[in-house]
């Protein structure tokens, strides 16, 4: 079984987007049973429900998504995951802190599967959730198909 977690600052808007992106894009796959995705925060405020803005989005876009409230990562899903999954350059380096740093080079930044050393774009601050869901998007499909190719699932 494979297993990723996405993790953001806060937990309610790009990392929970990406959760519920590779969701559907394994369950279109029919490979549920090969993979645990879960998304986190560098810095949640706890218990806070997904922002309006990504549900929004996801059911724009038709992704299904179940309610869910934002949670830390916790140095353990070091262990726990295979791939661990900024949404940014700031997250990569509190994941480091939080993890102890990434001995096994299981840390990485989203976008760097497609080709690209960017930062997803934050709607928290930009408001634009479209492009928040097409970065996610692009990311998650380079991620699925490396994984895939890598594992022969």
């Amino acid at each position: 079984m494979t297993k990723i977690i996405f993790v953001c600052f806060g937990n309610i808007c790009r990392s929970p987007m990406a959760e519920f992106v590779m969701k559907n894009l394994i369950a279109r796959a029919g490979l549920e049973k090969f993979f645990l995705i879960e998304s986190a925060g560098c810095h949640p405020s706890i218990g806070t429900p997904i922002s309006k803005g990504t549900a929004n989005e996801l059911r724009k876009n038709n992704i299904p998504f179940t309610r869910r409230t934002s949670k830390l990562l916790l140095e353990s899903d070091y262990k726990k995951f295979d791939y661990l999954i900024g949404l940014d350059r700031s997250n990569v380096f509190d994941m480091e802190k939080i993890c102890g740093g990434d001995p096994d080079n299981k840390i990485s930044m989203l976008m760097e599967f497609a080709g690209e050393r960017r930062d997803v774009a934050d709607p928290y601050y930009t408001d634009n959730y479209a492009e928040t869901y097409k970065d996610c998007l692009i990311g998650c499909e380079a991620l699925l198909e490396k994984i895939l190719a890598n594992h022969n699932v």
